[in-house]
């Protein structure tokens, strides 16, 4: 379950939460991507003496680490995750789309790369409807509605 929450774009966790890479304990060596996913969050020196020892990521300092986005107390969990959806759902789709894009492209991309990319996906997401739309409810004081055009 560690490396498929690490694979996750944003990770909210519980107070009683915790992430353990028990490969080591069972004879393996790890799968769906964790040490990659691990090294990018935290640093190649703090995955490998993480997967390594098979020491458990408590909550506190998982947030610490930058492995979780929030913590919250078990009893909030699901209104917490559900929370953080509906404001993300707000968003424009094709926006949030060129976002992540641009995000994981920036892990692998010079600035002057990542750059000419968000040039481009700013130009790309100014001509949406979304957009206009959103411009059109701005000036109006309303909030938009995105269909994704």
């Amino acid at each position: 379950g560690m490396s498929i929450a690490l694979a996750c774009d944003l990770r909210i966790a519980s107070e009683s939460a915790s992430l353990v890479p028990a490969f080591g304990r069972i004879g393996l060596s790890g799968d769906y991507g964790g040490s990659w996913f691990l090294s990018r969050l935290i640093g190649p020196a703090r995955a490998k003496e993480v997967y390594f020892t098979g020491r458990r990521i408590e909550p506190e300092e998982g947030l610490a680490l930058g492995v979780f986005n929030k913590v919250v107390p078990d009893a909030d969990l699901v209104a917490a995750t559900s929370a953080m959806a509906g404001q993300i759902a707000e968003a424009a789709p094709i926006a949030l789309r060129y976002m992540k894009e641009n995000h994981n492209r920036a892990q692998v991309s010079d600035l002057k790369t990542a750059m000419a990319m968000e040039g481009d996906r700013m130009i790309r997401t100014m001509q949406t409807e979304d957009h206009k739309r959103a411009v059109k409810a701005f000036f109006a004081k309303e909030k938009p509605v995105f269909e994704g055009r």
